[in-house]
């Protein structure tokens, strides 16, 4: 049985510039990790790579660290506490916030939200701002979008889950990134590539981490749902990606993991990926992994599915990985 920990933000949230950002607490990082270490065997991806292949089993209630999106968060905040404790965490920086201080639409809307503190207000502003595209693009009108993307979700209100997901993919691709780029410069920053150098590790920090221990693995060009592309723009994506880690280790990567934005992919995904060489997907599906015949759809847990405390009363997941053998 194999359980993957997915993490994205883990900073010192009250003294940090955005305390409102959906992220996890340095000292609640610190309290998980004495949990995982307590309950769990931690591995490296290679160790995953060579199970998968049935050349060596995994330890007893193994167990992945997987941090998304390349943040500085996890040069400044987690590589010490992993160092510290002798363990292996796995990252995945997108190519175009490494190479070229690019700031993602996912990562524009969440500083958004973080910074409205009227949510309401927020959703009227939205929808102002499409208003405007109305009378060059046929968009649905304002209740069929909310009664669309208005709805449930594990972590997020209605109207947040809303803005999320109108932002994310409800809306034509040009309207969209004039909306997000419109509130971001009002509410967030006018200055993208110095916000970028802030939010991302740099190429050069990256190969900091390799050289720390670290592995680092792919999360596509530009953080897209490669499940909505034609196979030839999912093959230019992933060649984007493995060119980038070509780059970043100075050799051709081999048995590399990819880490699918959105967790989006699908059939022509996992044929390209197989073409491409790599060997391990992480996906967005929550749940642990009894078995690894299917290394290219890898399920996760999110920070949030485990305690925070080392002597904190099992859960359902951590239940499961004591019951492995």
């Amino acid at each position: 049985m194999l359980t993957i920990v997915m993490y994205h933000y883990v900073r010192d949230l009250p003294n940090s510039a955005y305390p409102r950002i959906k992220g996890l607490q340095a000292e609640l990082f610190d309290g998980q990790l004495d949990h995982i270490c307590r309950h769990y065997s931690v591995c490296s991806l290679r160790q995953v790579v060579a199970a998968a292949r049935g050349e060596t089993p995994l330890p007893p209630k193994a167990c992945l660290l997987t941090f998304d999106d390349g943040f500085t968060d996890h040069r400044e905040v987690v590589l010490p506490r992993l160092l510290q404790r002798g363990i292996t965490g796995s990252f995945y920086p997108p190519v175009r916030c490494a190479e070229e201080r690019w700031v993602l639409d996912v990562h524009k809307v969440q500083f958004i939200i973080a910074v409205s503190l009227d949510v309401e207000k927020l959703v009227k502003d939205v929808l102002a701002a499409v208003a405007e595209h109305r009378a060059v693009h046929d968009l649905p009108d304002d209740e069929t979008l909310l009664r669309t993307y208005r709805g449930p979700s594990r972590f997020d209100s209605p109207e947040i889950i809303f803005v999320k997901r109108l932002l994310q993919h409800g809306l034509p691709q040009q309207v969209r990134q004039a909306v997000i780029d419109r509130l971001f410069e009002r509410r967030v920053s006018h200055d993208e590539k110095a916000f970028a150098d802030e939010l991302y590790m740099s190429v050069g920090q990256l190969q900091e981490m390799l050289a720390a221990g670290m592995e680092v693995g792919g999360h596509g060009y530009a953080h897209d749902w490669l499940e909505h592309f034609p196979l030839e723009q999912q093959a230019a994506d992933i060649q984007h990606t493995v060119g980038f880690l070509e780059r970043l280790q100075g050799t051709p990567p081999r048995d590399w993991t990819m880490c699918y934005p959105y967790g989006s992919y699908n059939e022509t995904t996992l044929k390209l990926l197989r073409q491409a060489g790599c060997a391990l997907g992480l996906t967005t599906k929550v749940g642990v992994n009894a078995d690894l015949s299917r290394p290219l759809e890898l399920q996760r847990l999110d920070t949030n599915d485990l305690p925070f405390t080392g002597d904190a009363q099992t859960c359902e997941w951590t239940r499961k990985a004591d019951a492995d053998p």
